[in-house]
């Protein structure tokens, strides 16, 4: 089918992007738009001041007992943006902040009535917080309304943090980022700092201390920071602010926060040593005179602050032995999946280095370094980056090596360069520059690919934004459009969202450092969305009946993709949700691909429709029940998808997780089942002392993986690691012939201890 447009748009997403460069030097001097319901910006904004204590406060949650804390007075008067828009807060929240010496500290005492009724959901480090009574807060260090810190916890004490940037678009009503990335709000970040909480007979109290060093912020002896507190209730489903949000806003709208002021910081100084040793032993069954491997290995990372608000970055034989697997996934198209990243180097600032859009077109993707093709792991020799701010703009340099593995995978030189500057009101402008180069015996002359990008967001008003970038990328022997852009207009109030995106990228783009999900195509995506909240005496809290288009044309005029999602998504005081959808689909197949295991889709064009619903028990219950389903026309035959998942906790120690991907496929050259498995089990001794394992099961490539890890936590996720693996052949479970573990093909047990050297703590 052809019914692409007849001309290509690249020229002008290029001008938008270098408007979006150009243009904002002339909103420059305007300061970014305060608080909403009727705040003016600048002063008029909520503030809190932050006091000089007279000593450090002893950090065990109990705020209201320590004179340190009693000694001046809170602030209050948080705003709900549900269930009850724009009403105060059911229950008082007292919040104070100070410091002394080194250390910001933050205390809150969150009052409740009926203490008993907490749900306090888990206390891993960096679990969700979305499921427990929470309190979290966000510091906006270098006052720009669009980067900064997330620091949380619920009564538990579990640690939660993360970086954000570009504000985070803060918006879009049910819009989760989770920087898979490290773009939007990077959740993988982890900090140097603590906390702890308590339960009392008036409802609960934490205590943050953070150590100056684990922030970046001016060279400045007095300064004024961003700041928002969010307390959420989970019984009642109640989400509060300090600053007040308009309700499509999320805590990292750091436009509208509020105003941390009086705050005498030290010199930044900051040099932590990160050495590790690891210990271990690894078989795999799969291989040619197959025996174990003894394993020995040490390295180190190395952070220090060149300025005061430009950090080094430093590691030597990198090694991730500690982080969990990737969660599997099934190919039912004919298009890369896209795995977020989980590696801790890569994860501090990384979204300075963002560019593009997330799991379709990204120029930048960390994973392409130490990963390979298959998931196997690449040793990095060494490698650095430097990244913060210079002046007005935030720069990023990255340079790592890998090793050449076996005959097969080159050793490459990997280098990065991005320069941003941003501007009011959520704009910013900026380029990057990437370049992959082979060394060693196996890189020819000219082995290497390169790519440069100019991109920009330009904040309109309070609820407009216009974000694009333009990109070239080098290939020798890809002598094709090598070009690549896109162009994306929302405007998001309370009222309604509207989403309008333009990419194209040709048939030679080729981001070898980056994620490119497909090529060759044109895009149009448009989005409506209008929320309907409900009167209070009814059941339902919420209405989101919204339309989604959204098509690919490949270059030539071949219609690839199409999709038109029409949903409404009921969500009910009780917590409860219900989506109901219908999809028309147009799967457009120029030549045939292996679907499964002996199952071609030959060439044609498939227009279908089908049914997708999803269903989910509240956040608050102790065991939650969540069905995903999608039937209907799927490549000229018929399909059934369910997802049902299971999460049950005993208490906040001990959680489990069961998910079981089913789909029925028929089609005209044959039919298939694929089932994926996904099992999780955690206990937490204390929130840095835990027990984890997940275990999965995929039919496509017939095999079982187990990981499990039991973690024993220092400052900055740093500690005594012990992590198996193992990996077996598994029959298809809808056979008679399957046998449970199966014949193994790859087994690991991996020792690693890491120890933070604070230099100056």
């Amino acid at each position: 089918m052809r019914c692409a447009p007849s001309f290509s748009l690249v020229a002008v997403i290029a001008v938008c992007a270098v408007c979006c460069v150009a243009v904002p030097e002339a909103g420059a001097q305007n300061m970014p738009s305060g608080a909403s319901r009727g705040q003016e910006a600048g002063a008029s904004r909520p503030a809190i001041r932050a006091e000089k204590l007279s000593a450090h406060p002893v950090v065990d949650g109990l705020v209201g007992t320590e004179e340190v804390w009693q000694s001046f007075a809170p602030v209050t008067g948080f705003t709900q943006i549900a269930p009850s828009d724009g009403a105060p807060a059911s229950q008082k929240t007292e919040v104070r902040v100070g410091y002394f010496d080194n250390v910001l500290y933050v205390g809150v005492e969150l009052l409740d009535t009926n203490p008993e009724l907490l749900v306090i959901a888990d206390r891993r480090r960096d679990a969700s917080l979305d499921e427990s009574d929470s309190f979290r807060f966000i510091l906006d260090t270098f006052s720009d309304a669009q980067n900064g810190f997330v620091f949380g916890t619920n009564a538990a004490g579990a640690e939660y943090d993360a970086q954000f940037t570009g504000s985070s678009e803060g918006g879009g009503f049910g819009n989760r980022l989770t920087g898979g990335s490290g773009g939007g709000l990077n959740t993988n970040w982890d900090g140097s700092w603590m906390v702890k909480a308590a339960v009392t007979t008036t409802g609960w109290s934490a205590e943050f201390a953070i150590p100056f060093s684990t922030l970046r912020y001016p060279n400045q002896a007095v300064q004024e920071w961003g700041i928002n507190f969010q307390r959420s209730i989970r019984r009642t489903n109640e989400t509060a602010f300090w600053s007040p949000l308009e309700r499509q806003f999320n805590l990292t709208r750091v436009t509208h926060a509020g105003r941390l002021t009086d705050l005498q910081v030290p010199a930044p100084r900051n040099l932590k040593i990160l050495p590790y040793v690891l210990s271990g032993a690894t078989h795999n069954y799969s291989a040619a005179n197959a025996k174990t491997n003894y394993l020995k290995d040490f390295g180190v990372d190395v952070k220090y602050s060149l300025t005061a608000g430009l950090t080094l970055d430093a590691t030597y034989n990198t090694d991730f032995a500690q982080v969990e697997v990737d969660e599997q996934q099934i190919n039912l198209d004919r298009f890369s999946l896209f795995f977020p990243e989980k590696r801790p180097f890569f994860l501090e600032n990384a979204g300075l280095f963002s560019v593009g859009e997330t799991g379709e077109a990204e120029m930048f993707f960390s994973r392409r370094i130490g990963i390979d093709e298959n998931g196997g792991t690449v040793p990095i020799v060494a490698g650095a980056r430097l990244t913060g701010s210079i002046g007005n703009y935030k720069v990023g340099l990255l340079e790592m090596q890998t090793e050449q593995v076996g005959s097969t995978i080159s050793a490459n030189n990997f280098g990065v360069v991005r320069v941003m500057r941003e501007f009011a009101n959520r704009t910013s402008a900026g380029m990057v520059f990437t370049n992959r180069t082979g060394t060693g015996k196996l890189a020819g002359n000219k082995d290497y690919n390169r790519v440069f990008a100019l991109d920009g967001r330009l904040g309109i008003g309070d609820y407009g934004t216009v974000t694009s970038f333009v990109a070239v990328s080098d290939t020798p022997g890809r002598n094709g459009n090598a070009n690549a852009g896109q162009l994306t207009a929302t405007y998001a109030e309370e009222r309604f969202t509207l989403s309008a995106t333009y990419a194209e990228v040709g048939e030679d783009f080729n981001p070898e450092v980056g994620f490119l999900r497909r090529s060759d195509y044109r895009k149009v995506f448009g989005s409506v969305l209008v929320p309907i909240r409900v009167k209070e005496a009814l059941s339902l809290h919420e209405l989101r009946p919204h339309i989604n288009y959204r098509t690919y044309w490949r270059r030539d005029g071949f219609l690839e993709t199409g999709l038109i999602h029409f949903d409404n998504h009921w969500e009910f005081k009780s917590g409860y949700e219900i989506h109901t959808g219908y999809n028309f689909t147009n799967e457009g197949v120029s030549t045939p691909f292996e679907i499964s295991n002996g199952v071609f889709v030959p060439p044609g064009s498939y227009p279908e429709q089908e049914f997708a619903w999803v269903a989910m028990m509240p956040k608050k219950n102790k065991v939650r029940l969540e069905l995903k389903l999608n039937h209907g026309g799927f490549f000229g035959g018929n399909r059934v998808a369910m997802v049902p998942s299971i999460n049950a906790r005993a208490s906040d120690k001990l959680s489990a997780e069961l998910t079981l991907g089913h789909t029925r496929v028929t089609l005209p050259g044959g039919d298939f089942i694929t089932n994926l498995v996904r099992a999780r089990l955690s206990y937490s001794f204390t929130p840095r002392l835990y027990a984890q394992a997940l275990g999965q099961y995929n039919d496509q490539t017939e095999e079982w993986s187990m990981n499990m890890r039991i973690g024993w936590l220092q400052a900055a996720n740093t500690g005594l690691f012990i992590v198996y693996n193992s990996i077996n052949r598994w029959e298809s479970i809808t056979t008679d012939t399957s046998e449970f573990p199966g014949e193994p093909i790859q087994k690991g047990l991996i020792l690693k201890y890491t120890y933070l050297f604070d230099v100056y703590k």
